[in-house]
């Protein structure tokens, strides 16, 4: 036993893995980090990272970590914060003049739309809770998601951070800011905001203050010719629960010169550095005797922001964020955080708090237990199988004190 945890309980979780999802060809490869205490006592590969090319997964594996990107945004603008630059409360237009007059959609369709004002101003608060009235535009249901999928992807990845802000503006508010709930572009402003708070580019602001100092070496928006053999291919499910191969490493758009540097999706990380970067969080603030943020400021991004105290499904409008497991869900300012495990319907905490990628990438902190939790592997569609949930359970069934 380490650390207070099991190790032949921590077994199951390979067992689990390999036989219900790698043996099953669900899942390409996966790898499982568990820390408790500060110390690793799971750490463990499973599968493949390009099932063409017969390449296993390996622990220096390099993953699109996708939203999991969100949380490095956050921990940077709040670095900002810290230092003065700005309030939460401050409007988003004071740092971004095009977005002061951003109207809120009532009917219609793009170039139709029929709109209002907001009833107040976007703050920063706003972008980092997702009350902030953008969206995502992953639904084909409502007008303003219509509208943000009529901007091409590969005109999008072409823009600078100031070109893609402007358009964003143009297109209306699902509702008036801090009204309701809605995962979004948010976070994407948010690393903007970073840009022209600290007058860095976003990407320098990221390697100075966050990666080199913490030894992420292989945390980047891109992936290099020496780096290639390391990078994981990325696959899709199939009808029939095989998979499909969607982005090879070879062939990848993260092999492209990128402008838009995406602060809510755009990073490539491993296990071990993203871990690096979750011991911050974990430690309230301190890594390798380094502060990065004040514990204070940790405690209040984990805490639930939401009005009243309220879920993310009583906040959210629509589906799928009034899912009833997310009852037991709030969120803070870059986190999902539990607020009832029961009502979440997961095996953990109050208290802890995740968030995860696209690519059915994950982590979790569990502050209560000293635990920190990364699972990576390259499925899109983060909903597909209930990967946390059987993580949950299988993590904590192997506390043993």
């Amino acid at each position: 036993m380490t650390a207070g945890m099991s190790s032949e309980r921590l077994q199951r979780i390979d067992q689990h893995f390999q036989e219900k999802y790698i043996d099953a060809g669900k899942l390409p490869g996966v790898l499982t980090l568990v820390a408790r205490r500060g110390e690793i006592v799971h750490f463990s590969t499973l599968g493949k990272i390009d099932i063409e090319q017969n390449k296993p997964t390996e622990k220096d594996t390099i993953y699109r970590i996708y939203s999991m990107t969100k949380a490095i945004t956050s921990v940077a603008l709040m670095m900002l914060y810290e230092e003065g630059r700005f309030q939460l409360g401050d409007p988003v237009h004071q740092y971004l003049p095009e977005w002061k007059n951003t109207a809120v959609w009532v009917s219609g369709d793009s170039p139709n739309f029929t709109t209002r004002p907001q009833d107040r101003p976007m703050t920063i608060r706003d972008l980092l809770t997702h009350q902030s009235g953008l969206s995502y535009g992953f639904s084909d249901d409502h007008a303003v998601d219509r509208a943000y999928q009529q901007v091409d992807r590969e005109e999008m990845m072409a823009m600078h951070l100031p070109e893609w802000s402007k358009k964003a503006s143009e297109i209306p508010l699902l509702f008036s800011p801090g009204t309701a709930w809605e995962y979004s572009v948010a976070t994407d402003l948010c690393g903007y905001l970073v840009q022209v708070i600290s007058g860095q580019n976003f990407d320098d602001f990221l390697s100075e203050r966050i990666f080199e100092p913490l030894g992420m070496v292989d945390t980047s928006f891109g992936i290099s010719d020496e780096k290639i053999d390391r990078f994981a291919s990325l696959y899709v499910p199939t009808l029939e629960g095989g998979l499909k191969l969607q982005d090879s490493a070879e062939d990848s758009y993260y092999r492209k010169p990128i402008n838009w540097i995406s602060g809510g999706g755009g990073l490539l990380s491993t296990a071990m550095d993203y871990y690096r970067f979750l011991q911050v969080l974990a430690n309230r603030g301190v890594a390798e005797g380094c502060r990065y943020l004040s514990r204070k400021t940790i405690d209040m991004m984990t805490a639930n922001h939401l009005p009243d105290g309220i879920s993310v499904a009583e906040h959210a409008n629509r589906e799928p964020w009034n899912d009833p497991k997310r009852l037991g869900e709030g969120f803070g300012l870059g986190f999902a955080v539990t607020l009832s495990p029961e009502k979440a319907q997961i095996v953990g905490s109050q208290g802890q708090y995740s968030w995860r990628g696209a690519a059915s990438t994950e982590f979790w902190i569990d502050p209560k237990e000293e635990l920190v939790v990364i699972f990576m592997t390259q499925l899109m569609g983060s909903g597909t199988y209930p990967l946390r949930q059987e993580l949950q359970v299988l993590v904590n069934a192997a506390i043993d004190d």
